[in-house]
């Protein structure tokens, strides 16, 4: 909550020239008190955006420095004065509100950043992402130009595509030749009763779309192999990996590090999770934290031993929230670190993953794939010893 100002707080008011001239030597923070939706039309290069009903929470983390020269800018003038009458009783000693505004600035022939690539649907839609300093309006349209495969619609799949469409991902790629079972649905949560039967991408395909018609679905409702894996994930940004068996990881993997394609990958067993992030030679691969498929004893699957319903949606949601930060390039993502999920005792333990310098996909001598030979890849039934249980 924003302190009471009194009668004799007053705050210094500068010309959008003397403002300009301040900034260009780098001498003081820009910050703009207008709402989201104003700052999106146009804003001043380098200003950081925060409303007035939070700037007394926020702007600490803005100008930590009480001592620092802070320009404030609406667009007239008003609401910039009255933020600065919080800040100085705040205890903020060199404050100054720019008179006439936004709407000066661009009057005096100023340069301004205009953004209009949002309509105001998806202003209103993505409004939260908006705020947020490390999206904006930005990262918001990286999301809807960003094209995401995902390898699978079911148990990991279903709840990553439902958060992806939601954040705005603009092109989701779903491969799938299954159709829905009524025992996916206690966990595969993109599907229903009533499409019992129908191929997943399409039901996927169809809950996407009722959730946000900004997002392109395109099914793939065939199974990944040798023969067009490059063709299905060569436009793709980056390849979610909800697949059910061995030899499709390991032809993913492969294939992937050939593209350079980033990889979020994740499985589940009853109640344990496991994801990692694959960026090549940014860090290992899958062959790298796996040279060899575990024998059939050692790597039961779900069918077999079953699954916790919610850990789907836990691991999924993992895998959505990593696509995100690759996305936006914010945060660290889980490149070179393999975090496991225990559900029982809800715990998480991170392990470091290196490297390889003997994996034979993208270690330092694993031999150059040349370009006639690109499409062409090892036979993967026959290296997981007929294993494809995950």
């Amino acid at each position: 909550m924003a302190p009471e100002a009194t009668e004799t707080q007053t705050v210094e008011e500068i010309t959008p020239q003397e403002a300009f001239a301040e900034l260009d030597e780098g001498a003081a923070k820009l910050i703009d008190t207008r709402e989201p939706y104003e700052y999106e039309e146009s804003h001043i290069e380098g200003s950081e955006l925060i409303p007035p009903g939070v700037i007394a929470d926020r702007i600490a983390a803005a100008v930590p420095d009480k001592s620092q020269r802070v320009i404030l800018q609406c667009r007239s003038g008003a609401r910039s004065y009255d933020a600065g009458v919080v800040l100085k009783s705040l205890g903020y000693e060199n404050v100054a509100s720019m008179a006439g505004g936004i709407l000066e600035w661009e009057a005096q022939g100023l340069p301004v950043e205009s953004n209009v690539n949002l309509t105001p649907e998806q202003r209103d839609r993505y409004s939260r992402h908006i705020l947020l300093p490390e999206v904006g309006v930005e990262g918001q349209i990286k999301m809807l130009e960003a094209k995401v495969l995902l390898l699978g619609a079911g148990g990991l799949g279903a709840p990553t595509a439902l958060y992806l469409a939601a954040a705005g991902i603009g092109t989701i790629g779903i491969v799938d030749d299954d159709v829905v079972d009524a025992s996916n649905l206690q966990r595969q949560v993109i599907h229903n009763t009533a499409r019992v039967g129908t191929p997943k991408s399409s039901s996927a395909r169809q809950t996407i779309e009722e959730l946000n018609p900004d997002v392109e679905v395109i099914e793939y409702n065939f199974r990944l192999d040798a023969g067009n894996i490059l063709e299905v994930i060569e436009d793709y940004d980056i390849i979610v990996d909800g697949a059910d068996n061995f030899p499709t990881r390991y032809l993913l993997n492969d294939a992937s590090v050939r593209l350079k394609k980033p990889v979020v990958s994740a499985s589940i067993l009853s109640f344990d999770g496991q994801i990692s992030t694959f960026v090549p030679y940014e860090g290992p691969c899958y062959r790298c934290l796996y040279p060899t498929p575990p024998p059939p004893e050692l790597a039961p699957s779900c069918s077999a031993n079953g699954v916790l319903g919610v850990m789907a949606g836990q691991m999924g949601l993992l895998q959505a929230n990593e696509v995100l930060k690759l996305v936006l390039g914010i945060g660290e993502p889980l490149i070179g670190r393999l975090l496991l999920y225990e559900a029982l005792g809800t715990s998480f333990t991170e392990l470091k993953v290196r490297r390889d310098p003997e994996c034979p996909i993208c270690g330092p001598n694993a031999p150059e794939v040349p370009e006639s030979e690109m499409g062409k890849f090892p036979d993967y039934e026959a290296f997981c010893g007929g294993h494809t249980g995950s």
